[in-house]
């Protein structure tokens, strides 16, 4: 599973830089939903090491860094490696950079050789849709064809890329408090799908809900959604925020990516956090869903909620495939001489 075993390769061995639109081509969401698939699999399975996410706070910047590192082994292959990371909401204004940077490692297991370092920006937009579409997947009815997606930034395309690949969606709404970024995601997929603007309640009304934004108070009611939406609740990343009404989560068919995170940090971190709901709310955490195969066609007749956090078995399951990719092509270096 390794790069290889014979030793004399590590005397011209390469360290392959990658940069974000080498990302972009070569992470296909055809690959990339099986992998992030197999590394919750993996997780579930016992096979998955991933220590807790760790955060530096730096308050005199209004920003964090935050690293992410994991291994993972499917039946079929293993990978490693580590994403930093960072979160500086002042960025585009003041230096005309992203809010969300990082860089990705990734490192063979047996030897620990850096096989690549390469942007994270991409990879994170993209693994983040494809996790959401690993649990649309599992969760939502099996012809779901309408997507409603509140928040129409840089994640809401690949929310809509990659949900697309598990489901036949034809009609999608799209929610937003700024016409230009409507405009501009609209003039993006109007030509693939029948894309329109409208409310929250019509986008939740869909028969998928992703909902991708910071916001701190929730937007999302029960009466908006429809009698077997499936939510993917994507844009809560750190406390205090909460995109669903309470009451969603408490009454839906409730899935989590992970229970430290989302207790911490995700979208149920603040009706935990408040006793509001326990851990008979939760009814699983994906990999199990993904393992067993269920739930059953029962729960699917309702609302069910996919609480997302971001797992680095996410980051190093999709490393690889723009790694397995590139297979060697790329500007390399020798970083251990």
């Amino acid at each position: 599973m390794s790069m290889t075993d014979d030793p004399t390769v590590w005397s011209s061995a390469q360290t392959t830089m990658i940069s974000s639109r080498e990302v972009e081509e070569h992470l296909q969401m055809a690959d990339l939903v099986p992998a992030v698939e197999a590394a919750f699999a993996a997780y579930e399975n016992g096979t998955a090491q991933m220590p807790p996410k760790s955060y530096i706070d730096l308050p005199r910047y209004n920003g964090d860094f935050r690293s992410m590192p994991a291994y993972l082994e499917t039946d079929e292959w293993e990978a490693a490696g580590i994403k930093w990371v960072n979160v500086h909401p002042d960025n585009p204004e003041r230096f005309d950079l992203p809010t969300v940077m990082g860089t990705f490692v990734y490192t063979d297991p047996e030897s620990g050789y850096p096989l690549s370092v390469m942007d994270a920006t991409t990879l994170t937009m993209k693994r983040t849709g494809a996790a959401a579409a690993v649990a649309t997947d599992h969760l939502a009815v099996s012809d779901a064809s309408s997507l409603g997606i509140v928040g129409a930034g840089v994640q809401s395309y690949a929310q809509l890329e990659a949900i697309a690949e598990v489901r036949p969606i034809e009609t999608v709404v799209i929610s937003d408090l700024d016409d230009d970024r409507l405009q501009r995601f609209v003039e993006t997929f109007e030509s693939e799908f029948d894309v329109s603007t409208g409310t929250i309640s019509e986008a939740a009304s869909c028969d998928v809900l992703s909902t991708v934004t910071p916001v701190e108070s929730p937007i999302v009611s029960n009466d908006d959604l429809g009698d077997s939406t499936h939510v993917n609740a994507m844009g809560a990343d750190a406390e205090g925020k909460q995109e669903l009404e309470t009451d969603i989560v408490r009454d839906a068919y409730l899935v989590i990516d992970d229970f430290d995170q989302t207790t911490h940090s995700g979208e149920i971190n603040v009706p935990w956090n408040t006793e509001v709901i326990d851990e008979t709310d939760i009814d699983a955490e994906l990999g199990a869903i993904v393992v067993s195969e269920s739930p059953n066609g029962d729960v699917r007749s309702q609302p069910t909620v996919f609480d997302s956090t971001g797992l680095a078995i996410q980051d190093v399951a999709a490393a690889r495939v723009v790694y397995q990719a590139l297979d060697g092509i790329g500007r390399q270096f020798d970083l251990t001489s």
